[in-house]
């Protein structure tokens, strides 16, 4: 193991344990560096690993500070079904909770949601997916929602489906009437759409310049990028949603069934 490696595996115990709780400040630079006998370079290096794990915050002029854990988020593809479950339930009971609650514990009164709707046309990757021409107009949907507490989305989902689809319920076409109880598949339901199916595609990547700020990711930290998109019972493609998800608080589970072998 690397010099940098072993400082930063002890710290990372530390903070794993308990031993450090949030707010509390690790020695500087100087100081481990006397104490592990090595480089400030070497230092730095396990620091970097620490900070881009999300474990600490550096603070110029101040020093390094263990980081208070932030929201993660835990998908699976049983999301699905339990949203299509509650697509044609009573609007009271489909007020009471949605996907993001499920997905991270949290209730309503946790959250905060903001939606905006604007007209686009479609680009050619979206043309292809819906089988329309270039540029027909499009509904693009941009959500985000965010915990009270930490005030950082919990990811940046930007929603396409056919305008003249949608528009078949003009209230699908108004983001005041947002968040819909029941989501997507509850809005698809209004207009006799029923979802046979999602096809998750899910890529990594380092963040853009506004997608590191706007979930106040650490230097080094990677987004994931997941690509919904929903096909209904006649094999259309009815919604497309492109999901940026922070890497450092987010958990993909995915469980598959396998067929026993006939004895």
């Amino acid at each position: 193991m690397a010099k940098w490696e072993r400082i930063a595996a002890e710290w990372r115990e530390k903070i794993h344990s308990g031993e450090l709780e949030p707010g509390d400040k690790l020695p500087n630079e100087q100081t481990l560096k006397a104490d592990y006998e090595v480089s400030l370079p070497v230092v730095r290096q396990a620091l970097d690993v620490l900070e881009a794990e999300g474990l600490v915050d550096r603070r110029h002029g101040r020093g390094t500070f263990v980081r208070a854990p932030r929201q993660r988020v835990r998908r699976s593809p049983e999301r699905y079904q339990w949203e299509k479950d509650r697509a044609r339930l009573p609007e009271s009971q489909r007020r009471r909770t949605g996907a993001t609650e499920r997905d991270t514990g949290l209730t309503m009164q946790d959250l905060d949601f903001s939606a905006e709707y604007r007209t686009v046309p479609a680009s050619p990757d979206l043309a292809r997916l819906f089988s329309v021409p270039v540029g027909a107009k499009m509904l693009e949907r941009i959500y985000r929602t965010s915990s009270r507490k930490e005030r950082v989305p919990l990811s940046l989902n930007t929603s396409y489906m056919v305008y003249d689809v949608v528009a078949e319920n003009p209230a699908l076409l108004d983001d005041n009437n947002e968040p819909w109880p029941g989501g997507t598949q509850n809005q698809l339901f209004t207009i006799g759409i029923e979802l046979d199916r999602i096809v998750d595609e899910i890529t990594a990547r380092p963040p853009s310049a506004d997608e590191a700020d706007a979930l106040k990711l650490p230097p080094g930290v990677s987004v994931l990028i997941l690509r919904k998109i929903s096909i209904d019972t006649k094999d259309c493609v009815v919604e497309v949603s492109n999901v940026v998800l922070p890497g450092d608080r987010t958990e993909f589970v995915y469980t598959t069934k396998l067929e026993r072998w006939s004895k």
